[in-house]
């Protein structure tokens, strides 16, 4: 696994990722932070990211960046072995970046963080890109501490 991180990178390269239109917000954090830490495995974890663009599924819920960005982090400090309590640092975690984003875009709802927006334009795709960038880049940073620790 990668840890020389360049922040700046994983910014640019989840949004380009978005802007090329190769995937979208939630698949685009996954296969960055994937890739850019070079984690040993499948690209299926990129596929399991593709139900949550547009607020799950374009249902308008969670913003897809953050979910992408929760998953990336259960990559790293989830728990696969049933009843480890390492679960409970993984969600404070998900509490963190779910509170961070909050708190810079008043809500984690697309409904509401893409409200007068008509899907697919040039406003819009702006701001998901964006979102997509800042989530990667947050998520990477957060990574780097936890492993520092």
């Amino acid at each position: 696994m990668n840890t020389q991180i360049d922040f700046e990178r994983i910014h640019n390269l989840a949004e380009e990722y978005y802007r090329s239109g190769d995937f979208y917000c939630s698949e685009a954090i996954v296969k960055t932070i994937k890739d850019e830490f070079q984690l040993p495995m499948s690209d299926a974890i990129i596929a399991a990211a593709s139900g949550f663009p547009v607020g799950m599924g374009g249902s308008g819920c969670t913003c897809g960046a953050v979910a992408g960005g929760i998953m990336a982090l259960g990559l790293f400090f989830g728990r696969t072995q049933p009843k480890d309590e390492k679960v409970n640092h993984t969600m404070a975690l998900a509490n963190e970046l779910h509170n961070e984003f909050k708190k810079s875009h008043k809500s984690l709802c697309c409904r509401v963080l893409t409200k007068d927006m008509e899907l697919g334009s040039p406003k819009h795709m702006e701001q998901c890109i964006s979102f997509t960038g800042e989530v990667a880049e947050k998520v990477a940073r957060m990574i780097v501490r936890e492993l520092d620790k």
